[in-house]
């Protein structure tokens, strides 16, 4: 069992690395000031708009590591499907509409006969990962733990928690979800030590979010804010854990009825990767994230934005170092301008885990609220 309760002292999240977003002078404060305020229904919050502010290195730290072994039985798919290929090689109608429910006809055999073929080549589906439960609070949510062997990730060790709302268990419900990615040296379990489950909890108790699931991808060695880069698809490892979720749990299957976000460098791989699958994510939220080369993604989005719409929130902390708070309004400025509903802001605080807490109440209900 994980303890998710550790490193509460911490305060940077992560050292500036090799992403870190230099100052570009005044065009940040001139963005500032004409920028929109969060929308009404969002509680009011002392807002302090500033310049840019250089950002020193710092040094990283260490980043968390599991490690478990997985090995795959035999499956009857795979025998079903070797039998089918074998009833393809005798040129066997009658054994092909048997097996594969493909009735063929003379005039289209060979169109058919090359549809089962695909099919008896197909790869069985992996085996779905467990949930293994880590917590249960008063309220009745619960966080649940899965580890599994990443296709994306070529056979490196995928994780993930999940939060599960009150009354879960005793419900036939679908619900919407969230994915959440983490910082750089931080893990999926550092939206626990911020108060996810709790705050959760209290916007579901009040009806001010629908009840809905959270799902907190956990990176590992090179996740390169989130990107696929040589041999660690940390992109298509988000893709294929949304996928996992929406086989494994009564999901909603539907693009308003997901949304991504993250903090830092995990705020930079929730926007790159809902700019660069529109028709996934129908929310996004960067909380002391940065926006390194997305302006050309999002231009390339505008007909799927114009046609579907997009929910985004960005934020920075006015005395951050590492992500620069200058470049938040601007960028959503822009995503105003190609057609999202969007809203930025600066707030007090710096880099770290307290601004993130501080604001988690409200990025989680105008996410709740674009999934209801």
């Amino acid at each position: 069992m994980r303890d998710v309760k550790s490193m509460r002292a911490q305060v940077w999240l992560e050292g500036s690395g090799e992403w870190a977003w230099p100052g570009r002078g005044a065009g940040g404060a001139t963005a500032a000031a004409v920028e929109l305020q969060p929308p009404s229904w969002i509680p009011a919050l002392p807002i302090r708009l500033e310049p840019a502010v250089a950002a020193p290195a710092l040094p990283g730290g260490r980043r968390a590591r599991r490690g478990l072994a997985w090995r795959y039985g035999s499956s009857l798919l795979l025998v079903a499907l070797a039998a089918a290929c074998v009833g393809l090689a005798l040129d066997g109608r009658t054994q092909i509409e048997r097996l594969v429910g493909i009735q063929t006809a003379p005039h289209q055999s060979a169109a058919k006969l090359a549809l089962a073929r695909s099919i008896a080549d197909a790869p069985p589906p992996a085996p779905l990962p467990s949930m293994t439960l880590v917590s249960r609070d008063a309220a009745g949510s619960s966080i649940e733990s899965s580890i599994y062997i990443s296709s994306a990730l070529h056979g490196l060790e995928g994780a993930f928690l999940t939060y599960l709302p009150p009354g879960y268990a005793s419900t036939d419900t679908h619900y919407p979800v969230i994915y959440l990615l983490h910082g750089d040296d931080e893990t999926d379990s550092s939206f626990l030590q911020i108060g996810l489950q709790e705050t959760l909890d209290r916007l579901i108790a009040r009806h001010a979010i629908p009840p809905l699931i959270a799902v907190m991808i956990q990176g590992g060695p090179g996740t390169n804010n989130w990107l696929n880069v040589g041999d660690t698809h940390y992109e298509s490892y988000v893709l294929e854990v949304q996928r996992l979720i929406d086989r494994m749990l009564p999901t909603i299957p539907d693009r308003d009825a997901r949304a991504i976000a993250g903090y830092s460098m995990g705020g930079y791989g929730a926007m790159h990767t809902a700019l660069t699958h529109p028709t996934v994510f129908g929310t996004v939220e960067s909380w002391l994230g940065f926006f390194n080369g997305l302006t050309s993604q999002l231009r390339a989005d505008r007909s799927v934005i114009a046609r579907e719409g997009l929910r985004a929130y960005v934020y920075g902390g006015a005395d951050d170092v590492i992500a620069n708070p200058a470049e938040d309004l601007p960028f959503a400025a822009a995503l105003r301008a190609d057609g999202a509903d969007a809203h930025g802001a600066v707030y007090p605080g710096e880099h770290s885990l307290a601004t993130l807490a501080e604001h988690l109440e409200h990025m989680l209900a105008f996410a709740g609220h674009g999934l209801a």
